[in-house]
């Protein structure tokens, strides 16, 4: 069994996300958690040996995906946020992991989520570029996607202090190279 903990530190760590606010641990899954409560998802897309990457109007280095609409199953929502944000297709999907949360908010962010417990998917898949992103109006803004080598994917999100999300995208390549962990 690997040692995650020592090899992702910062995905595996308890996490406190203020804007919610949300209690969640990452945990590493092959399955998905029931359906029901499943709220948001984020899919770590590749081309061959290149990761997507998108970069909002703020500047800000991403990875792409979102909350799940009324009735949308979650990979629905992969197909959906893919192709908003990063102007993909995704050709497959696999799950790697979720953050099991617990909300502290008297009520959910949207009405058709669960809550208070609700788990926002991981996913890796590989993806083919068909468009421009969608850039809808109610949604973050995204100004370019980029595909990049893994370690410079990483180090963009570590350069604006996004240490969780560089592990995500090292953690979805590892769950690719190692499938027969699943």
């Amino acid at each position: 069994m690997n040692d995650f903990l020592s090899q992702f530190p910062t995905l595996f760590a308890p996490v406190f996300w203020e804007w919610g606010p949300i209690h969640a641990q990452f945990e590493r899954l092959s399955t998905p958690p029931p359906e029901h409560l499943i709220s948001n998802i984020n899919v770590v897309g590749h081309v061959g040996d290149q990761w997507v990457i998108i970069r909002l109007a703020d500047g800000n280095w991403e990875i792409t995906g979102g909350t799940l609409e009324p009735d949308e199953s979650y990979i629905e929502a992969a197909r959906r946020e893919m192709l908003e944000e990063a102007g993909a297709k995704l050709l497959n999907l696999h799950i790697v992991g979720a953050w099991k949360c617990r909300s502290e908010a008297p009520k959910p962010y949207r009405p058709h989520l669960p809550h208070p417990e609700f788990y926002r998917l991981l996913c890796y898949g590989e993806v083919e570029r068909v468009a421009q992103p969608g850039n809808p109006a109610d949604a973050e803004q995204v100004a370019s996607v980029e595909l990049a080598s893994l370690d410079e994917v990483a180090r963009r999100l570590r350069s604006i202090g996004r240490d969780d999300l560089a592990e995500s995208y090292l953690f979805a390549a590892w769950a690719k190279d190692h499938p027969e962990s699943d």
